[in-house]
């Protein structure tokens, strides 16, 4: 994993789950449907990391803290181990954290955030960590920095469709936060669903189904547990 990549994971980002450009990864079986217009597009996958008491970020999430206060034991998976935001050095993930984040990354095409995620990471410092296409959805659009590293939508179904027709056939993943998480959802735009929940409990902080009223039917997918993670895959039945 490129080291820029892991230091914005761990300064700034209330990741779903640490999105890293790992270009050499192996290729990944990637479920394609077909848009109305005949084109291909990637499924929609949202994801995000929790805890056991269901807390995206524990308290005081922002810039330099994006996982609010205790908020980096969520992420204790990405790195191998603890880990601070005033850490010189952090790990590697091993194996089944590893397993998962490299057959995810292999099959995303193109990333989707919220407004707060951006502002909350520092703008990643004005250069899209990913590797690829990194749509931002905001009321404000016109905010779009000009040398574009992020791409600004006005609307959560704006962001995917072009996210899709982008991701030429692979996935698009929504990170998060929660909200947009949430809309994504309640809106029918997800096929799959992806809870990693840590085994810590944060006690304060934003959680990912606040003010969530729908009713939704899962399908279970597939299960993966390490030390420091468990990896729930659903599919959003509709």
């Amino acid at each position: 994993m490129h080291s820029a990549a892991r230091r914005a994971v761990a300064s700034a980002v209330p990741l779903g789950w640490a999105l890293l450009a790992v270009r050499w990864l192996r290729p990944a079986v990637i479920v394609i449907v077909v848009g109305q217009s005949g084109e291909t597009m990637g499924k929609v996958l949202a994801g995000i990391t929790i805890s056991v008491d269901g807390f995206i970020t524990g308290p005081g999430d922002g810039p330099d803290c994006g996982l609010g206060v205790g908020g980096e034991r969520l992420h204790y998976w990405v790195f191998g181990g603890p880990w601070s935001y005033d850490s010189p050095g952090r790990g590697e993930p091993a194996g089944e954290d590893k397993a998962w984040l490299e057959k995810t990354m292999a099959a995303n095409g193109a990333v989707i955030a919220g407004r707060g995620t951006y502002e909350a990471a520092g703008h990643w410092g004005g250069k899209n960590p990913w590797g690829i296409p990194f749509f931002i959805v905001t009321h404000r659009p016109a905010d779009q920095p000009p040398d574009g590293d992020f791409i600004f939508s006005g609307s959560l179904a704006e962001a995917i469709d072009q996210a899709q027709a982008a991701a030429a056939g692979k996935q698009v993943h929504v990170m998060g936060g929660a909200d947009l998480i949430r809309q994504a959802l309640a809106a029918g735009l997800v096929d799959e669903l992806t809870i990693i929940v840590a085994p810590v409990t944060l006690g304060a902080g934003k959680r990912l189904f606040d003010g969530f009223g729908q009713s939704l039917e899962l399908e279970h997918l597939g299960v993966r547990q390490s030390r420091f993670a468990t990896f729930i895959d659903y599919r959003v039945k509709k």
